[in-house]
């Protein structure tokens, strides 16, 4: 072979693994907090303040991404850096925490960031700055607003979708119903009352006798519960978070309230709320359920429960197995992870969003029939529920799962 020949394949080859390189290259889109090993994800917590109960949501995710990094590698062959910070259900701390962890970690996204209030101090910052909001722990309904808030998505049913839901069982199951409500003077709290009053229509100002609301800084809700039961009803609509649900339970027993006590789901807890309530004063309380009852033996068997009381006694021995919280944070970090497996190399916040958008996914702890779906116009990933009540011990079925759509 000739020196000119030989030049000539060697520029050829070394050519063709220049465009192989970039090809690979161009393959991999990154965003901030990505590289060929790992992935930054940001999140706010409140694991002190009044709201602390659901820290436990934050340590089991955490947990879990602790699973995947050891057994998995991560995923895709990426470890995920999940830097977790305490907000304490205060929205001005959620906005400093929320601001370091985009503009100094630069993680690629914010993830299950928790609470109404908090969410709602940062929902225009994330969409300004184009950063992904993805899978808040509230179920506030404007967190399906693609179309204005096309950075922000929910994960649970939204808190009207619930209301609805309790309108359909009060209507369904009380006889002569008269409706008294406490709920948290924000977002949140609305946003179940509009449901409720948004299914009993034209009823609604005859049903729903009196509202007292309360605040989060309120020490107690005990002249609130007073007011309502003054007011006659035989339906006590419990619209709170688990420190003040706690306190609603036991001065609902102590003023010898004879009423349906209904629950709004954030708050049915049995470790955080029904054993500090007592579980005696906590028998025959009614809510809304879309994951299975990690307190009820019937599931033990179950491979979903296996499977979670496996990592709960690898990754999370100091958790709460009674707690739904813990139950609760193991499920969407799996969902996060989808969404990380779907996006494979192309890990830009665009495409984040363009993946959790296109889910159909179903987990072996949800209840049969409930999966997770979305699309580019429906940011809304769980849309139905199962009625239930508390027995003391365990939740019992009271029907199947319904929807409102």
């Amino acid at each position: 072979m000739n020196t000119g020949r030989k030049l000539a394949i060697t520029f050829a080859a070394v050519a063709a693994m220049g465009m192989a390189a970039t090809s690979a290259l161009a393959d991999k889109m990154y965003g901030p907090g990505v590289t060929d090993d790992s992935i930054k994800i940001g999140n706010t917590m409140p694991y002190s303040g009044p709201a602390a109960a659901y820290g436990q949501i934050g340590k089991a995710t955490a947990a879990y991404f602790d699973k995947i990094n050891k057994e998995n590698g991560g995923v895709n062959g990426r470890k995920i850096e999940f830097i977790s910070l305490d907000d304490g259900y205060s929205p001005p701390k959620t906005k400093e925490q929320i601001r370091k962890l985009v503009e100094q970690d630069e993680v690629l996204l914010i993830f299950e960031s928790l609470g109404t209030p908090t969410n709602s101090a940062i929902h225009n910052y994330m969409n300004k700055k184009g950063v992904p909001q993805l899978f808040v722990a509230t179920g506030a309904t404007k967190w399906g607003d693609p179309e204005n808030f096309p950075w922000t998505m929910g994960w649970q049913p939204s808190y009207q979708t619930e209301g609805k839901l309790f309108g359909a069982y009060i209507m369904e199951n009380v006889k002569d119903p008269k409706v008294a409500i406490l709920y948290q003077n924000d977002d949140y709290g609305k946003d179940y009352v509009h449901g409720l009053k948004e299914y009993l229509g034209d009823k609604a100002d005859s049903i729903i006798v009196a509202e007292e609301s309360f605040e989060v800084t309120d020490p107690t809700i005990n002249s609130q519960m007073i007011k309502l039961k003054d007011s006659g009803a035989n339906v006590f609509f419990n619209v709170s978070t688990p420190k003040f649900a706690a306190q609603a339970i036991k001065k609902f027993r102590e003023l010898n309230w004879d009423a349906v006590f209904l629950n709004n789901s954030v708050s049915n807890s049995v470790g955080a709320v029904y054993k500090p309530a007592g579980l005696e004063n906590s028998k025959g309380i009614i809510s809304l359920m879309y994951y299975m009852d990690i307190t009820d033996p019937n599931n033990f068997e179950t491979e979903g429960y296996k499977k979670w009381s496996k990592f709960m006694d690898e990754y999370y021995p100091d958790g709460d197995k009674t707690s739904a919280f813990t139950a609760y944070g193991y499920l969407v970090g799996q969902t996060m992870e989808q969404v990380l497996k779907q996006a494979g190399d192309n890990l830009t916040r665009e495409n984040i969003m363009k993946e959790a958008a296109n889910l159909d996914l179903e987990l072996d702890m949800m209840l049969p029939g409930i999966k997770i779906q979305t699309s580019p116009t429906d940011f809304f990933p769980i849309e139905a529920m199962m009625p239930v009540e508390f027995n003391g011990e365990k939740f019992n079925s009271l029907g199947k799962v319904v929807s409102v759509n």
